[in-house]
Order: structure tokens, then C-alpha cells, then sequence
């Protein structure tokens, strides 16, 4: 009986909060509809010269001739005086004003949906609040249920400005999105164009809940790119019709407006002026640009705001009048660098019909720098040789530490054209180790001796690229003998140096065929040795202790695949992983690197472990020449202490916890690169202060001997011992396992503190 009575008032109480909310939707819903009407009744007082009553009683007359509602006709009315990409998405005509045809069915809700939602966007404090104002308003009526509004970096990431429809914890994880991780908003963003998504790849925010269509559209303002609205409907996506598309096009808009936030109008002459300040100390050619909208708002041109001393434009005039040649190229790369905040640069930039120039575009705010360097004839064929010669020059003042590159250098050193050049100086920081010593010999000679002097190094790009490069510098002195300037140039000998080595490897297969095969054994270890060296691995962070242990095979001819891998991804997360590819020799050592770095870099994008495990045995597949190995992939979350793994054909990790220590259950995982679609399941597990889990590839326990089970029973004997250290119990496993087979092995120690 008193659980009936429960039963009955919880009902009650929640028929009670139910009513309570759809009173409040009524309430918001007509306070949106009086700020319309209001926003009507004052430009009919402007159009017909009446009084506010009058026009109150003209609205009122026209909705019950139409048989519309005054909301319905005051869209009407604003559309028809505002003439913006709002009323151009309505299309709802002008039904009962001017005697035109009854607007087709469903464009009056439309509009009123539309004004509604512009104005809730308006009066929101933030971008958040747009973003539930643009979802009450005029989205869940016509049935999607969240938005995501991403903030636009020139760089193509995004950043999660404002959701509605999503959990906290679900916008947390996708709070920042980093350049070159594919979403449905970052294909939009390369894209430039609004995009209808029916499925859910690629990931973004909500994916695991709304798992029906999205549309994506830019939020642009003025010209500028700001952002990203993405919608999601729970089921599929309306249909894609022109009318649809220009409708959510404009609420992206609205959003750009609080994307934008650009403060008042005098914040912005200030910061044209810095920008102008700017220019002017400037001993290059510089404008200062702001956009020209045509009457649509679309870029027409761009308005010379400021003009240096160094530039013959006058301000206040059109570029395409200053540079008519400029109608080309160059106004689309400024166009770009205004809408994106990209910069741009280049070293040779038609601008006129008869001249180059180095050009440098950069946004600041609403305006764009446009500098540039006119190119003459002799400079333009000492720039052409020094690139066909692979020839870089620079110059350092030594007495204000200036350094000037020429645009070959920023090639040969792999950076982009607006990095910080290298100082002569910190060269080491970027060459080969096996080259420091000679390098530290050629700038003692430079920087203390003061002598010209040159050698040949390997440089490391960013990139990964290695070059092989030869350096030549002199002091220059001012007359009294003081330092003034080092001058010098790179030049990359890649070619030759390659050319050689293709020549004496081409004699030493003919000559020693045996020597050769022992040099790919060693290349082979030292490959392996460079990924995993085989001294003591430790890390202390995020309340764990990681010791790894790595044993190469004591014959060269059995280098293996084995790996490891400990590393803090940009989630906080802690990436574990082990693996082994099948066979020895180069092919094994290099497809370890390929499948380590592999799942590295693929772990960045905030997949599972069972995720990883499948996008990695694609890469075995098809991207490492049909390898197979196995692999355990571990992600271990700091804040939670859960641990979540799957395995591909790989033994399972052993948990210490007291003095007990218990294989995790075999979670289904077939070889990397034996089945294309192959299924990983994902376990879980909880981790607690003090436990211990290890990981360690089949070379720690196999033996010819004894089947694979005893050999496993062995290992949980000996892990279970007692250890004063985490280094001590790996120690103490690498000792007592007494493997036979002399095949790598790699282990790892994860400790719970």
C-alpha cells in the first residue's frame, strides 16, 4: 500500500514538472514573439508615418484579413525591410502588405523560427547561451536536438565555444580539436562549404548517442571565417534543399556574431592604429587592408585603410585600383588570410603585370598587413641560382642579434617561411649526434677564434628529414676591430652524399656479399637499439611509476620486432603498449617502427584501445607490406585509475595486487595484419594504490622445452615474489624466467602509487 502511494506522488510530481516546463517554453516562446512584434510595430511607425497604436492596430488588422498570426506577419514585415541572409532563407514573400501571393507552405514558420533565433542570438551573454538559444528557438522544431558551435583556429584546428544537447562530460573530451584530426566540422573548415553528414564517421562530439545525420556550415562575419555550427538530428538529416541549407547557413551566421565579440567600435580604430603604427616603421612597401563588402555583403575588394611612406598608394582608395594586376592570385591569398588568419608568404608574388615581389600577408584583427619587397633583376637571378645550387645565405648582426635568412634556408632547415631563424650558434641543437663534434670544432673556430671555417653535417628537420648539408662562415670586423656581422652560406650536398653511398654499396654486394649481410644484421640492431635502447627505462608521472626493461637477442642474425612504448598523450592519458612482429632481420626491425609510431601517432586522436587496434592492423595490412604481429594497447586514465586494454594475439597482462598475482581474461583479438576485418574487444580494469601490472612479449618466458601454459605458470611464480623496488621485480624477471629461444624481449612495470 505505501508503495503504491509512492508510486502515485512521484507521478504526480513529475506530471507537476513536466507542466511547470512546458509553461516556461509557452512564456519564452511568446516573450519571442512580442520582441518580433515590437520590432514590426517600429517600422511600420517608420514606413507609414503613424503613431505605435496605430501601427499595433494595422498588424492586428492584417493578421486577421490573412487568417496568420501577428508573428507570422511581423517576419514579414522585418524581412521585407532588413533584405539580409535571413529574410533570403525565409523566402516567405510579403502575403497581406503589397497585395503579393500567399507565401508557399511552412516559409512563415521558417521566418518566424529564424527572427526568433536572431533575436535570442543577440541577447545572449555568450556563446554558449547562443548556442541553447539557437536550438530552442529554431532548431528543435524542426526536430534536431544538439548543436556544437567550434571556435576557428588559422592552423585548422577548433575549439569548443558553445553545445547545447550534449553532456558536460561528452564537450569535455572534445573541448579542443587539434590540426589534421578529420571531424565533420574540420571538412567543412577545409572545405569551405556547408556539408550534409548521414553517417557517423568520421568522430565528433555526441557520436557514441546521436548517431543520425549532421550538416555543418560555416559561421562567417564580414568575409572572415570565426567557426563552425554543427547540428545533429537523432535520426537522419532533413532534406537538402537550397531553401534548408540558406536557412541554416543563416543561423551559423548568427552565430559568428558571438564568435566574433569585437568589442566596441573604438577598440577597433585603436587596434587599425597600433596596425597603421605598425606599417610605419616599416622600411618595405606596407598597407594596412580592410574588406569592401558589395551590396550582398559578399568581398568586393579591399579599401587601403593606411599606406606607409615607403608605398605609393594613397589611402582610402580600392587595391584593384592601385594594382589592377592584383585581381588574380594576390587578392585571393589576401581574401584567405582574412577570412582564415592563415599568413601567408611568398618569395615571388606576381604583382604587376611586369614585376614580382616578396609578398608577406598577415591578419590582425579586422584589418590585413600587406608588405611587400620589389625584386630587381640581378637579385631575381641570384635567388634563381641559389635554389637550382640548393644554396641558402645569412647574415647575423652581432651587435643587435638580428638574423636574416634568404627564403632557401627556410627550405633547406624544413620550417615555414614566418618561423624565427636559427642562430650559428645553437647549429648543434639541430644536427646529427654523430656530427656534434665536428660541428662544435667549426664554431669554436667561427664564434671564439674568429676565423672562417666550414664542414659538412647531417641536419635533422622538423619534419623527420634528414639532410646532409655543408656550412661556410666568416666574421666580418668594422674597422676598429670589433665583431660587426656573421655571414655565411648552407649548402645541401644530399645528392652527391647519396650518390656516393648508392656507388659503394653497388661495389661492396659485388665484392663481399657475406660483409653485406652482416651489415644489415647490424643496421638491423642498430635500428632497434635507436627505438629501444637496452638501458634502464623509468618514469614518475601522473601518480605512476613506469620502469621497461629491453633484452636484445645476443645474436645479430635474430634481431627481432619486439616493442615498447610509455608515453602522456595530449588527453592525460598514459599510452601502453608491447608488441612483436613476426621474423627477424631489417624487415622486422623497420616494420617495428612502423606499427610503434604508427599507433603512437593514431593514439593522439582519443580512440579506444579496440579503435587503435583496428585502424593498426590496416596499417599492417596495407601500409607495411602485409606484416603480422602481436600487440597489447593499453590506455590508462590518471584521474580514474582505469585502465582500459585490448590485445591482438598477444598474452595477456599479469596484475600484482597483495601477494597474488592473476593473468587479465583473454579478450578476443586475432594477429595484426592477418584478417581485414578483424574485431578487437576492449576490457577494462581498476586499478588501485599499490598494484603492479606488467606486460612483456613471449621472448621472457618461451623455451623449447615446455609448452607455453607452464611457461606462464613459471612467470606468475616469479612476479609474485616479493620485490623492494619495481626495478628490483623486473630485474629479478628478466633473471629467473629462463627463457632459451635467445629472441628479444621487452618488458614494462607499471606501479600504482
Amino acid at each position: 500500500m505505501g508503495s503504491s502511494a509512492e508510486e502515485t506522488g512521484l507521478a504526480r510530481l513529475a506530471a507537476t514538472v513536466e507542466r511547470l516546463r512546458a509553461e516556461l517554453h509557452e512564456v519564452r516562446r511568446a516573450a519571442d514573439d512580442r520582441a518580433l512584434i515590437e520590432l514590426a510595430k517600429g517600422i511600420l511607425v517608420e514606413r507609414l508615418r503613424c503613431a505605435p497604436a496605430q501601427a499595433a492596430d494595422q498588424l492586428a488588422t492584417l493578421a486577421a484579413r490573412t487568417g496568420r498570426s501577428q508573428a507570422e506577419l511581423a517576419a514579414d514585415v522585418v524581412n521585407r525591410a532588413a533584405d539580409d541572409p535571413i529574410a533570403d532563407a525565409s523566402l516567405t514573400g510579403a502575403a497581406g502588405l503589397d497585395g503579393g501571393e500567399e507565401p508557399p507552405a511552412g516559409h512563415a514558420e521558417a521566418a518566424v523560427r529564424l527572427r526568433t533565433a536572431e533575436s535570442a542570438a543577440l541577447g545572449a551573454t555568450d556563446v554558449q547561451a547562443a548556442a541553447h538559444a539557437v536550438l530552442e528557438t529554431a532548431l528543435l522544431p524542426i526536430g534536431a536536438t544538439a548543436v556544437a558551435v567550434w571556435a576557428a583556429g588559422p592552423d585548422t584546428s577548433l575549439t569548443l565555444a558553445g553545445h547545447a544537447g550534449f553532456s558536460a562530460e561528452e564537450a569535455g573530451l572534445w573541448r579542443q580539436v587539434p590540426p589534421g584530426l578529420v571531424t565533420p566540422a574540420t571538412s567543412t573548415l577545409i572545405e569551405r562549404r556547408t556539408l550534409w553528414h548521414t553517417t557517423q564517421e568520421p568522430p565528433s562530439i555526441g557520436r557514441h548517442q546521436l548517431t543520425g545525420g549532421r550538416v555543418t556550415a560555416l559561421a562567417r562575419l564580414g568575409g572572415r571565417v570565426l567557426g563552425v555550427l554543427e547540428i545533429c538530428w537523432p535520426g537522419g538529416c532533413p532534406e537538402p534543399t537550397p531553401r534548408m541549407e540558406r536557412q541554416i547557413e543563416a543561423l551559423a551566421d548568427l552565430c559568428a556574431l558571438t564568435l566574433n565579440s569585437p568589442g566596441p567600435p573604438a577598440r577597433a580604430g585603436a587596434a587599425l592604429a597600433e596596425l597603421a603604427a605598425l606599417a610605419d616603421t616599416m622600411s618595405d612597401p606596407a598597407l594596412v587592408l580592410v574588406p569592401h563588402l558589395d551590396p550582398q555583403g559578399h568581398i568586393a575588394d579591399f579599401r587601403v585603410h593606411h599606406a606607409n611612406a615607403s608605398s605609393a598608394v594613397r589611402a582610402g582608395g580600392l587595391l584593384l585600383e592601385a594594382y589592377p594586376f592584383a585581381a588574380g592570385e594576390l587578392l585571393a591569398r589576401i581574401e584567405h588570410v582574412h577570412a582564415t588568419g592563415e599568413p601567408f608568404r611568398s618569395a615571388d608574388m606576381p604583382f604587376t603585370a611586369a614585376s614580382t615581389a616578396e609578398v608577406s600577408i598577415t591578419r590582425h584583427g579586422g584589418g590585413v598587413l600587406l608588405v611587400r619587397r620589389d625584386h630587381d633583376d640581378q637579385a631575381r637571378l641570384l635567388q634563381h641560382a641559389q635554389r637550382l645550387g640548393r644554396i641558402g645565405g645569412f647574415e647575423e648582426n652581432a651587435l643587435t642579434g638580428e638574423i636574416m635568412w634568404n627564403a632557401q634556408m627556410f627550405s633547406l632547415y624544413g620550417l615555414p617561411p614566418d618561423a624565427r631563424p636559427v642562430p650559428l650558434e645553437r647549429l648543434r641543437d639541430h644536427v646529427h649526434r654523430d656530427d656534434e663534434v665536428a660541428v662544435g670544432l667549426f664554431l669554436r673556430t667561427v664564434l671564439h677564434h674568429r676565423r672562417p671555417a666550414a664542414t659538412a653535417f647531417r641536419l635533422e628537420r622538423p619534419d623527420g628529414v634528414a639532410r646532409h648539408l655543408r656550412v661556410v662562415a666568416e666574421p666580418v670586423f668594422a674597422p676598429d676591430g670589433r665583431l660587426t656581422a656573421l655571414r655565411g652560406a648552407y649548402q645541401d650536398v644530399s645528392p652527391q652524399h647519396w650518390t656516393e653511398v648508392a656507388l659503394a654499396v653497388t661495389r661492396d654486394r659485388l665484392a663481399h656479399t657475406e660483409r653485406q649481410s652482416a651489415a644489415r644484421n647490424r643496421l638491423a640492431l642498430q635500428l632497434q637499439h635507436a627505438i629501444m635502447p637496452p638501458s634502464h627505462g623509468r618514469m614518475d608521472s601522473f601518480g605512476l611509476r613506469i620502469s621497461v626493461r629491453y633484452r636484445p637477442a645476443q645474436k645479430e642474425d635474430l634481431v627481432g620486432g619486439d616493442w615498447y612504448d610509455a608515453v602522456v598523450l595530449p588527453s592525460e592519458c598514459i599510452l601502453l603498449s608491447v608488441g612483436d612482429v613476426a621474423g627477424h632481420g631489417v624487415e622486422a626491425a623497420t616494420g617495428m617502427v612502423v606499427l610503434r609510431n604508427a599507433l603512437r601517432g593514431l593514439a593522439a586522436t582519443g580512440a579506444g584501445p579496440a579503435r587503435l587496434l583496428s585502424w593498426l592492423n590496416l596499417v599492417a595490412r596495407h601500409l607495411a607490406d602485409r606484416m603480422t604481429a602481436t600487440a597489447i594497447c593499453g590506455l590508462y586514465d590518471p584521474a580514474t585509475r582505469v585502465l582500459r586494454w585490448a590485445r591482438a594475439g598477444h598474452l595477456p597482462p599479469i596484475l600484482l595486487r597483495g601477494a597474488q598475482g592473476t593473468e587479465l581474461p583473454m579478450v578476443k583479438g586475432p594477429l595484426l595484419g592477418a584478417f581485414a576485418d578483424a574485431v578487437y574487444e576492449e576490457g577494462r580494469l581498476q586499478l588501485e594504490a599499490d598494484d603492479t601490472l606488467l606486460l612483456y612479449t613471449d621472448g621472457l618466458i618461451e623455451r623449447r622445452d615446455h609448452n607455453l601454459r607452464h611457461a606462464q605458470d613459471r612467470l606468475l611464480a616469479v612476479a609474485s615474489r616479493t620485490a623492494a623496488t619495481l626495478d628490483h621485480r623486473l630485474d629479478d624477471l628478466l633473471t629467473h624466467c629462463n627463457s632459451d629461444t635467445d629472441d628479444d624481449t621487452c618488458l614494462i612495470g607499471v606501479h600504482v602509487r
